[in-house]
């Protein structure tokens, strides 16, 4: 492609470490839609004959046809996935395959088609995140009263609703929807017509193009179009946030699939198997969500540092930003697609959780309140339910284990109702606050993660961009 500058030829080795076609192939149909607008708006503005713009256009959809059916080859030696198509377009209608590239650099073009795979992948990734959400609300629409221990330092805290605790993972889910959104909006302009760096001297039509592509608009500078990556990071972190919450969840059900919890059952289907142990059924789904987070949040990082030192405009550095990219991609999907029906086919051991809540003293807080209620100061009330926990820890009982005389020992305050107050279902039940783990507030609160998850989605982007076809 640069021949009439070169008299050698390249080296291969130049070859293997410059060209990208292994990876950048799957970018195949955004190339064809970004060359598809090109052409129609070349046509359409004079800048080459109707007729030569008709023909590119028809030889384009003929390679769009043939690479959604997997028919397309490429070569090393043609670099990258647009060369290769243009190659391919050429050997196709001759030397009118040509005209294509007027008015454009690879530069705005391999910008213009990762703008169109972060966009697309983006909504893919958040129809997915979806169904893990209606997954978590299907667990927690059974569990509203099922009762478990709340940990802080992971030691038992309160009694809460299983579904409270499940229904924080479907909020964290739609921040994360939100942060996807966010990288689909900045994904949402064009850097087509920037050339290579400087415009051009043709009279294109960038809004056009950005148009036929559905796209929101174009860059207002052209350095700026073919240089920034700032969607392909939105996206990793976006994705790097994703995966943070996914592996904080994964954790959770590792820890509550053990011997020592034993809150959950794992599906069989979503469980492995030991090689040597015939009892052992491990939490590998969750265990592999855990560990995949680290890759993910390393392709984040490793962008950031291809662009931190790069002066303007185009470098080939940026050929890095593809290949973490497309793992990340890839990782997600592939946990988001496990993880969904596995979370939905969790059997929860409900008394195993009780159990749990009623062997500690996560019901102490309750007691202090009562006394709060009674008129006692906090800090003394605090004070007095300590002294009452130590009392029954001693005994090795648990709180409502001891006889009304030795809660009057501690402050006459206290009566026979103070059962009714310890109990850890009643505990739950009264914490109406909003927000809080009360079996009415945890209903209201489905209601609205409902309407979060399956409502409208204002601003939500098509699957797809649409293709420009000529007409």
């Amino acid at each position: 492609m640069w021949g009439g500058r070169f008299e050698a030829e390249t080296d291969p080795r130049v070859h293997a470490l410059n060209a990208s076609i292994p990876f950048d192939r799957r970018l195949v149909r955004e190339d064809l839609e970004g060359s598809l607008a090109h052409a129609t708006m070349l046509g359409e503005t004079g800048i080459i004959a109707p007729e030569d713009a008709e023909a590119i256009i028809a030889g384009l959809k003929a390679l769009l046809a043939d690479a959604e059916a997997g028919r397309l080859s490429f070569r090393l030696e043609d670099e990258d996935i647009h060369m290769n198509l243009e190659r391919l377009l050429l050997e196709r209608i001759g030397p009118v395959g040509g005209k294509l590239h007027t008015a454009r650099s690879r530069n705005d073009q391999v910008a213009l088609d990762l703008h169109l795979f972060v966009r697309r992948q983006a909504e893919a990734v958040v129809e997915k995140i979806r169904t893990l959400q209606r997954a978590l609300l299907h667990q927690a629409e059974a569990h509203v009263e099922t009762i478990l221990p709340g940990y802080t330092h992971l030691k038992r805290a309160q009694p809460v609703s299983l579904a409270h605790h499940l229904l924080a993972y479907v909020w964290m889910l739609e921040r994360d929807v939100r942060r996807f959104r966010a990288a689909q909006t900045a994904a949402d302009v064009s850097p087509l017509g920037a050339g290579a760096l400087a415009g051009t001297t043709h009279p294109i039509d960038p809004h056009r193009t950005a148009a036929l592509l559905g796209l929101a608009g174009i860059y207002p500078n052209s350095i700026d179009a073919v240089s920034d990556r700032d969607f392909a990071l939105d996206f990793l972190y976006a994705a790097s946030m994703l995966m943070m919450h996914l592996s904080r969840l994964g954790e959770e059900i590792v820890l509550w699939a053990s011997d020592e919890f034993g809150f959950v059952e794992l599906p069989d289907a979503f469980a492995t198997g030991s090689s040597i142990m015939p009892q052992k059924k491990n939490p590998d789904v969750f265990e592999l969500t855990r560990a995949k987070s680290g890759r993910v949040f390393g392709h984040l990082f490793a962008l950031l540092t291809v662009l931190k030192g790069l002066p303007l405009a185009y470098n080939k550095d940026l050929q890095e930003d593809k290949e973490g990219l497309f793992d990340t991609v890839d990782t997600v999907h592939r946990v988001l697609d496990v993880l969904a029906p596995a979370v939905e086919t969790l059997r929860f051991r409900s008394e195993a959780m009780l159990r749990a809540v009623r062997e500690s003293y996560a019901n102490a807080t309750e007691l202090a309140d009562y006394l709060v209620r009674k008129g006692v100061p906090f800090r003394d009330a605090h004070a007095a339910a300590g002294r009452l926990v130590r009392l029954a820890a001693d005994r090795g009982v648990p709180l409502e284990g001891l006889p009304l005389e030795d809660f009057k020992a501690v402050s006459p305050l206290i009566g026979p109702d103070v059962y009714t107050v310890l109990d850890p279902v009643e505990a739950v039940r009264r914490r109406t606050s909003p927000g809080g783990t009360g079996f009415d507030e945890v209903r209201r609160q489905l209601a609205q993660a409902r309407q979060a998850v399956d409502g409208p989605a204002p601003g939500a982007f098509p699957a797809g961009a649409p293709v420009a076809d000529g007409r």
